[in-house]
């Protein structure tokens, strides 16, 4: 093996003596090129030890098999979820997924599209941090290149979003517990790290009128993502200053719902459906942990798969209507109902 140090495809191409457009065929798809070719390319590959920098090859191409997979908190195993089931699907469909978690930051966010941009992706698939975003940062981004919104929708920025629709979650849990129980009580963040909070609020209050019920609603102190610490912390509050109406607590998501649940544990409190229970406790997103909570969490779940699998087709239609389509589009998943032993 040669000790010459090759930096880069225009070094490689003088010591193998071939072309560098014949080069780039090999490393974009090795059966393009002559068998005697690859012979020859391999062989040199061999002796210098070089590997190509893809990400520069990509800077050449008008367009790449890259797919962009953007979440606000890729901890969140909601957002894990999702994005595992975006991944597989663009795999399946013979595209490369990129994926970056802005982790609640809104400069990090605007990092990652700036990164994008210059890996050239055929498109991208974004959940942004939604009210901490930098509005027109995404929608200039959303211009420039391919973008379907998910999860997380931001006003004005003129693209396709694909989400669930969250007052349905909400009525529909209301309606359940109230036909079931006491009236809820609803348990939110103060300052949600999620747009989607606020609609949930909005479709709680409605639902509660729609139910003849009064609105009784708590909020959570402190912000950021660490929800189940927010939810413990405050729930042992709440519940040491007596200052819940109802026994049965909505969570306004299944993170926020697990703090509350350890706080009933330590406050001695059982949480069930049972007639020696205290309290009944319920959330919303059907987290992926939700069902393996102490009593399992009832909940109404997002369908996943069909925001995964929307999302990508709706990117796939973009690209085929071509750059300057102007395509627009909202598509909102209903929720299902999973009743467990929490309420």
């Amino acid at each position: 093996m040669s000790d010459r140090k090759i930096r880069n495809m225009e070094e490689f191409a003088e010591v193998s003596g071939i072309s560098r457009p014949t080069l780039s065929k090999f490393f974009h798809d090795q059966e393009s090129v002559r068998a005697s070719t690859r012979e020859k390319i391999e062989t040199a590959l061999s002796e210098y030890d070089y590997r190509p920098n893809f990400f520069a090859i990509n800077q050449n191409r008008k367009l790449t098999k890259t797919i962009g997979i953007v979440v606000p908190y890729l901890a969140d195993p909601f957002f894990g979820e999702i994005a595992r089931t975006i991944e597989t699907m663009c795999i399946e469909a013979g595209y490369s997924p990129s994926l970056f978690s802005s982790h609640g930051k809104r400069e990090l966010e605007n990092e990652i599209l700036d990164t994008l941009r210059s890996m050239k992706p055929t498109g991208v698939l974004l959940a942004p941090l939604g009210r901490s975003s930098d509005a027109d940062y995404v929608a200039q981004f959303c211009k420039d290149i391919p973008t379907v919104i998910f999860d997380s929708n931001i006003e004005d920025v003129g693209t396709v979003f694909v989400g669930s629709d969250n007052p349905q979650f909400t009525s529909l849990i209301v309606e359940y517990l109230c036909r079931t129980g006491e009236p809820p009580s609803f348990f939110e963040m103060k300052t949600p790290p999620n747009p989607n909070a606020r609609k949930r609020r909005a479709g709680y209050l409605s639902a509660m009128q729609a139910q003849g019920y009064k609105p009784d609603i708590f909020e959570a102190e402190g912000e950021g993502w660490a929800l189940e610490d927010i939810g413990l912390r405050e729930g042992i509050k709440y519940i040491d200053s007596g200052s819940f109406k109802s026994k049965t607590i909505l969570c306004s998501n299944d993170r926020l719902a697990i703090g509350f649940l350890a706080a009933c544990f330590q406050k001695g409190l059982k949480v069930g459906i049972t007639e020696e229970c205290d309290i009944r406790v319920a959330g919303m997103d059907g987290h992926p942990f939700s069902k393996f909570t102490c009593p399992s969490l009832t909940t109404v779940s997002h369908d996943y798969e069909a925001i995964s699998q929307r999302s990508l087709e709706s990117l796939f239609l973009m690209l085929e209507k071509g750059k300057g389509s102007g395509m627009r589009m909202e598509k909102l998943f209903e929720g299902k109902l999973l009743m467990r032993s929490s309420a």
